[in-house]
């Protein structure tokens, strides 16, 4: 399943590869990209993890950059 997020607020390009980084290593996450230039994040993982692996990858968004909001695209 795929899963496409707008990351409002995100102003940092290093802070984007940190994000898509850990978002990536999360268990049940196939595949996450993330779009400095159009803000866009996109989670590919299982099914049955997508709920708990946003909530996580919202967890790590606000972490590493804080004021940065994650919204469904």
């Amino acid at each position: 399943m795929k899963k496409t997020f707008r990351l409002e607020g995100l102003d940092c390009a290093n802070c984007a590869a940190k994000i898509e980084t850990a978002v990536g290593k999360l268990e049940g996450v196939k595949e996450a990209t993330v779009n400095f230039m159009t803000t866009k994040m996109v989670i590919e993982a299982e099914d049955e993890k997508m709920t708990e692996i946003i909530a996580e990858a919202e967890k790590l968004v606000k972490k590493i950059e804080p004021g940065t909001v994650m919204k469904k695209a």
